[in-house]
């Protein structure tokens, strides 16, 4: 068993194009490490340069205490599994599995021992006697995952797995993949495009653009406390509402298009980094849930929208509205193509969360409560989140 280190790791290709900025990842041994970002930003590169499939061009990789910048992939003792499964199609799933092991030259008795191990442990006990062409997607990939298991490597990694499977298959395999890297307790990084599935397998998400780490964290930190724009808008999904404001030179209310926002005086003591923008533009961030319909009295900050689409979901409505407030977007090659709803529409429209129980329709003047404590600062022109 081992950590994995990355320390000011680059990836710098012969035409000049960056693929990797200086690194720095620490993934503890026996951790689950999600990296996610939108496609190029040098996930996959981080990848392949851990397993020795790309050379890097600055920096220092260790797995456990080893140095491995020099050394030969087939001597990183590293698992992958990509979102190909690469099954030979003309063995069965036993000798798929085990084919590893075979080549190591392990006996036919400890082969079969740990290929009927990892069987067990993923379902295809029943299914060791076909072939790839017999079984289904989910059956291919755990298939895939097994030949994985078997070398019981020193760390595991996972190249977007699940991206060949439909929907409902991929909430199936997403849970089947944490509870084999439970299993197996090894140093595991996984790299996905998908901000659902990356809140929901990491221990800890980092988020990437451009070849930039931008923020490590646990899943509900990344949420609660982005630090900047970028990760406010790809995490959470329906991403958070980002619109354009002005502070009070008193810091007590900001304003949203033509709308005022009271602000209380326990969020500026919780931000006192807001005192270098009083008077002047910020970006305002306010998740779909803490949008809710006003019902009854009115909260001391209320933000009015007039709806342009209703999506009913069952256990909840998103309203999608719109506000004179302008709203800032992130170029849309950074966005997760899978976050949001289904809707498509122009760039001015705000998300809700709202509870079914509310009766909203296309067209209507709706309050939506503000609570001051539920919201997210923006440096304007960084992009930086205001705290401290």
């Amino acid at each position: 068993m081992a950590s994995i280190s990355l320390e000011g790791v680059s990836k710098v290709y012969p035409n000049g194009f960056v693929a990797v900025h200086d690194l720095d990842l620490e993934i503890a041994d026996g951790e689950l490490m999600v990296v996610v970002g939108p496609s190029g930003c040098g996930k996959t590169t981080v990848l392949r340069m851990i397993a020795g499939l790309e050379q890097i061009s600055a920096g220092t990789i260790r797995i456990g205490d080893q140095v491995v910048n020099d050394v030969a992939e087939r001597n990183r003792d590293v698992a992958m599994v990509f979102q190909n499964y690469a099954l030979y199609p003309q063995m069965n799933v036993a000798d798929n599995i085990g084919f590893a092991l075979r080549m190591r030259k392990l006996s036919k008795q400890e082969t079969a021992a740990r290929v009927r191990e990892a069987a067990r442990a993923l379902g295809l006990s029943e299914v060791l006697d076909r072939r790839p062409g017999q079984l289904s997607g989910g059956q291919r990939q755990r298939v895939a995952m097994g030949r994985a298991i078997v070398r019981e490597p020193n760390i595991f990694l996972m190249d977007e797995p699940l991206s060949n499977l439909d929907a409902k298959l991929r909430v199936q395999m997403r849970a089947e993949v944490a509870r084999v890297q439970r299993r197996i307790g090894v140093a595991t990084i996984y790299v996905t495009h998908d901000q659902t599935e990356a809140m929901t397998l990491g221990d800890r998400v980092s988020v990437m653009r451009h070849g930039v780490l931008q923020q490590c964290d646990t899943p509900q930190v990344l949420y609660d406390r982005p630090v900047n724009m970028f990760v406010a808008g790809f995490i959470g999904s329906p991403a958070m509402n980002l619109l354009e404001g002005t502070l009070a030179n008193d810091l007590d209310s900001v304003m949203v298009g033509s709308q005022q926002l009271q602000l209380s005086a326990e969020l500026r003591r919780s931000r006192p980094g807001l005192i270098r923008h009083r008077g002047g533009p910020v970006v305002l961030g306010i998740r779909p849930e803490d949008l809710p319909a006003v019902n009854g009295d009115r909260p001391v900050a209320v933000l009015y929208g007039e709806v342009e689409l209703v999506e009913a979901l069952g256990p909840e409505q998103l309203v999608h509205f719109r506000t004179d407030a302008r709203i800032v977007r992130l170029d849309e090659r950074d966005l997760n193509a899978d976050a949001g709803s289904t809707a498509e529409l122009d760039e001015e429209i705000n998300v809700a969360r709202v509870a079914p129980r509310h009766r909203i329709g296309v067209g209507d003047r709706v309050a939506f409560a503000v609570s001051p404590d539920r919201l997210e600062f923006f440096d304007s022109d960084s992009g930086d989140a205001i705290r401290e």
